[in-house]
């Protein structure tokens, strides 16, 4: 079924765009290190994000061997058979602070933790604004239920690089993924300060679901009219997407208008399985070659 995008509401000419306030911006971001010379892709463009918006910065790193644990493994009694008592890298925290400064970061912090990533990110995420990772951060089957659990535990906004991402200049042409769901309106919202930044943003919608009995009662949610509130003019892309080709179609859309960033909403598979997250979100996570803003 083709969807039908309205005409949205524009600024009038002469009037002043408003400008995005600085507490909407993410106050502190997380970046998961998985190097340190070079630092790891994730690193860097966490770095220039917040020297962007002058955010405090974290840098976190897991090693291998643990970020694979999840559940009952990733409990502190099962991980005491398993590691040394953990000695903190100094070194390595004082050269992190130090890129970090020397990128514009205003405050960076350095830590070191011994258990599995998707429990650092949960808790990591209860006073963080934004993840920066990259996907190959565990095994690809592995992310998937790692990200699932993650993002519907804390609904952490999470930034994910494909495999051996080498740009850093963040983000110019954004596709947005739109299907009136309230995932896609999280994502949005979450998102405002790269789409604020962007030189150009494409609004695709694909098709809004069936809304229950009810639901028409429930304020309206227009995108257009909302990101033209916060300064962001978005090009309106209409396509009509069956839902088993979802994920293959957002992406030949995005390398259509040369995105360099997808704002999608990670969507559950059920309800009743928390951990699992759905098709579109599968496919776009393993198959994109740019880097996805994923929200809850």
């Amino acid at each position: 079924m083709n969807a039908v995008i309205h005409a949205p509401d524009r600024i009038p000419e002469g009037t002043a765009r408003p400008v995005l306030p600085v507490e909407s911006q993410p106050s502190d971001i997380v970046a998961i290190a998985t190097s340190t010379s070079p630092w790891n892709p994730a690193v860097q463009v966490a770095t220039t994000l917040a020297a962007r918006w002058q955010s405090l910065l974290t840098g976190c790193f897991v090693d291998a061997s643990l970020r694979m644990l999840r559940g009952p493994e990733s409990e502190p009694s099962v991980l005491g058979l398993l590691l040394d008592t953990p000695v903190q890298d100094f070194e390595t925290a004082d050269a992190f602070r130090a890129f970090a400064r020397s990128r514009g970061v205003p405050h960076a912090s350095w830590v070191v933790a011994h258990t599995g990533l998707a429990r650092v990110l949960r808790e990591l995420g209860a006073w963080h604004s934004l993840a920066v990772l990259e996907r190959d951060v565990v095994d690809g089957e592995s992310l998937t239920g790692l990200l699932g659990e993650v993002l519907l535990a804390c609904r952490l906004p999470t930034l994910i690089l494909p495999p051996e991402w080498n740009r850093d200049t963040p983000f110019q042409r954004v596709l947005v993924a739109w299907d009136g769901s309230t995932e896609a309106i999280r994502a949005i919202h979450a998102a405002l300060p790269l789409l604020q930044g962007a030189r150009r943003v494409v609004l695709l919608d694909g098709g809004r679901p069936h809304s229950p009995e009810g639901e028409c009662y429930l304020p309206h949610f227009e995108p257009f009219v909302y990101m033209a509130r916060h300064g962001i003019e978005a090009d309106p892309m209409c396509v009509g997407i069956p839902a088993r080709t979802a994920g293959a179609a957002l992406l030949k859309k995005a390398e259509q208008v040369g995105a360099d960033l997808i704002v999608m909403g990670a969507f559950a598979h059920s309800r009743m399985r928390e951990r699992a997250i759905g098709c579109a979100t599968r496919y776009v996570l393993e198959h994109a070659q740019i880097p996805i803003f994923l929200q809850h």
